[in-house]
């Protein structure tokens, strides 16, 4: 039997972001996030319910996190369901939470103070928004184009190569 255990989440974070070194070296960063959902009531109210859910992230994205985030910011997070169980006063404990995979950093609404970065290059993933600390104070590096350039080729003469970007190695993400 097959099964498909994806989660994708928007909210905003409960809390700065937790950072801890395991014994192997290993870096985990636990997030909280809120998700609000807006609706009405049998009595034509609004209510406004909200889910607290907790993410882990591992390795270099739980590092970034750490150094990009903090509480109140928007995020898109991606990732999988997961149960956590553990045992206090000799009673189980059980928790839901999710494995992230995949964070990406949304812009501030009515910011227009975005980085270089954002505006240019939003590829969706990693976003870094500079207004929000001196965290993020730093601009984006910029990536300069190549000219064109003819090579000879000898079975078919000059070939015009396009423009292409050389690959920047000091992304902020």
């Amino acid at each position: 039997m097959s099964s498909f255990n994806r989660i994708i989440l928007m909210g905003n974070l409960t809390r700065d972001p937790e950072l801890k070194q395991l014994d192997s070296g290993q870096s985990v960063c636990r997030l909280g996030l809120a998700v609000n959902r807006q609706y009405k009531n049998n009595q034509g109210a609004m209510v406004q319910e909200v889910c607290y859910v907790d993410i882990d992230f591992w390795g270099a994205q739980a590092e970034s996190s750490n150094k990009y985030l903090e509480k109140g910011r928007l995020v898109l997070i991606e990732g999988r369901l997961k149960l956590d169980t553990w045992e206090t006063d000799g009673q189980k404990r059980s928790k839901h939470s999710i494995a992230g995979e995949r964070i990406t950093f949304m812009p501030t609404s009515g910011n227009s103070q975005t980085s270089d970065f954002d505006n240019k290059n939003n590829f969706g993933t990693a976003s870094v928004d500079q207004s929000m600390t001196a965290k993020t104070q730093r601009s984006a590096p910029k990536i300069p184009r190549s000219k064109k350039t003819t090579i000879n080729v000898e079975t078919s003469g000059e070939v015009d190569l396009p423009d292409v970007q050389p690959f920047e190695d000091d992304l902020p993400f």
